[in-house]
């Protein structure tokens, strides 16, 4: 359920990499139980940002609260804090390849709780199950699972600290359609039983369509628009609407009318 207590504040973010700069005073809210697509043509920022949200990157300047709390300027310890109440499924899943999916799974339990050994395997377990995958699957290792295996083992690490928030980078990327739209029902399934905030990168516009409550649209440095897909897909900038008229922005919005969606947005 979304209400308008902000998770997320960005405020006169600037960002760049030496004299290039990327965003110059980008603006963003997100509310708490949100899924937020982040889209933008190539080189709008959209991995920049990302990163600048989960303090990977620092930013020039501007403003990052998220929890309430100052990321910018936040010390080691408040950073850490901040955290682990966060989940992350990374583009390439960031998956462990010498260590098996409960291995892989059970990672941030044993570097952040002081739970027993048992009791850190019985979460870890659960939550694979909740990300749809068999328990017989949990004594593979990462090379022996398919690609949207892999990913649903990436976000069964993301949620296993029961995390507020998560950040997915390209989730569906590379998967076959029919695997996406499982992706897509997975997120959306824990979403809602887990009362999370989700933001998204993605370039599947059946993803947008299927999963996000609002859409930020990066582009000239700054956030152009953020409006739900119904509304953004009609708004009048140019690079708004050449991003969203092509054939496949066509075939996803289609298929979104014809009820291939269960998501209220």
């Amino acid at each position: 359920m979304i209400n308008s207590d902000p998770i997320i504040e960005v405020k006169n973010l600037v960002t760049g990499f030496g004299k290039s700069i990327i965003h110059n005073g980008l603006n963003l809210t997100i509310n708490r139980g949100e899924v937020l697509g982040i889209v933008g043509g190539s080189g709008a920022g959209k991995t920049t940002l990302l990163r600048a949200l989960l303090a990977l990157n620092k930013p020039y300047s501007g403003s990052i609260r998220i929890f309430d709390q100052e990321l910018t300027t936040a010390n080691r310890e408040t950073l850490l804090a901040i955290q682990k109440r966060w989940g992350v499924l990374f583009q390439q899943n960031a998956l462990f390849s010498s260590l098996n999916l409960l291995e892989n799974v059970s990672f941030p339990l044993n570097e952040h709780t002081s739970l027993d050994a048992n009791s850190i395997q019985q979460l870890a377990l659960l939550k694979i199950m909740m990300a749809g995958l068999p328990q017989s699957s949990a004594f593979k290792y990462p090379s022996e699972l398919s690609g949207g295996m892999q990913k649903r083992a990436g976000l069964a690490r993301a949620i296993v600290m029961d995390p507020e928030l998560i950040f997915l980078d390209e989730p569906t990327s590379g998967l076959d359609p029919n695997t996406a739209a499982g992706f897509d029902e997975l997120i959306l399934n824990l979403q809602e039983t887990m009362g999370l905030t989700i933001v998204m990168v993605t370039h599947d516009l059946d993803s947008l369509w299927q999963v996000t409550d609002r859409v930020a649209f990066l582009g000239r440095g700054t956030v152009l628009a953020a409006e739900p897909m119904q509304t953004l897909v009609n708004n009048p900038d140019p690079m708004i609407h050449e991003f969203f008229q092509g054939a496949r922005g066509r075939i996803a919005e289609g298929s979104y009318e014809r009820g291939d969606n269960n998501h209220g947005n």
